[in-house]
């Protein structure tokens, strides 16, 4: 993992004003503030923190989906926020989202087949006689099996209509997978199968991760480094091993703390430090 990060980000704002449109008015309120952080290819990197923290914002405006007030943002040496007309395509390509809710994502009244195919078709990836092996490919290496491309979203269970939606963002052969809360919305169980799936399309296929949660249990678990943001701002960054062993910001403390464990009648303990 050397070279250029895959992702940059520096001095990065993004403020909100009270409404919506023409009817937004009053102080700007600011959900993102001059944060700064680097994700070396292949790797991943977590954003952490509660509702409202900035982190799901500042991913909006890494893949391109909303507008910066101030800084920098570079995906794989291109510029995001001067991405010409012609551009757009081929960057929309190289990063896909993988959402929190995937009946959100996935039209409900398309079949598993076409949902799937769809940036294949837009892309123009495969000649159309293949496009439907194509298909069954991702889906199998998803753990899907075949017949469900000729299926509908609402026929699966939640684990799996993730991993469709994991077979969708993989079809247009990426190389970043943003990831919203992936797995927030899932069993136990189910979340590790997910992150094993993940993991080991990270492997195959030398993919890089920004992935956005709250859990640090998962956090721990899933990622290289994290980032803890509170209030628009990174409080604490670092090798995820080290920021969760060895917290330096009492917000951090605070989040890990709250980590659910395996065990209820246990609590996480985590160093008490001096902060005054």
């Amino acid at each position: 993992m050397t070279g250029e990060p895959a992702i940059s980000v520096r001095d990065l704002s993004r403020s909100y004003r009270q409404g919506r449109g023409m009817f937004a008015r009053g102080t700007p309120v600011p959900a993102v503030r001059g944060i700064s952080f680097d994700i070396p290819t292949g790797s991943t990197f977590g954003l952490v923190g509660e509702s409202g923290s900035g982190k799901s914002t500042t991913a909006r405006i890494v893949c391109g989906l909303e507008p910066m007030d101030r800084g920098a943002v570079r995906v794989q040496g291109r510029d995001v926020g001067s991405l010409r007309r012609r551009d757009v395509k081929a960057f929309r390509r190289s990063m896909q989202m993988v959402f929190q809710d995937p009946m959100a994502s996935l039209n409900p009244y398309w079949k598993v087949g076409t949902l799937v195919e769809e940036g294949i078709r837009v892309h123009d990836l495969v000649p159309r006689n293949r496009r439907r092996d194509r298909v069954v490919e991702l889906l199998e290496r998803c753990g899907l099996p075949a017949s469900a491309l000729d299926r509908h979203p609402h026929e699966f269970s939640g684990g799996q209509r993730q991993r469709i939606s994991i077979a969708r963002a993989l079809a247009v052969e990426p190389a970043i997978l943003v990831l919203d809360e992936p797995v927030s919305a899932l069993d136990v169980s189910i979340q590790a199968q997910i992150l094993t799936l993940l993991k080991h399309l990270q492997e195959e296929s030398h993919l890089t991760y920004l992935f956005i949660g709250h859990d640090l249990a998962v956090v721990e678990r899933f990622c290289d480094r994290v980032a803890v943001m509170r209030r628009g701002l990174i409080v604490e960054e670092g090798s995820t091993r080290d920021v969760i062993r060895n917290p330096q910001d009492p917000y951090t403390e605070r989040l890990i703390e709250a980590t659910p464990v395996p065990d209820p009648t246990l609590r996480r303990r985590v160093p008490r430090k001096d902060h005054s």
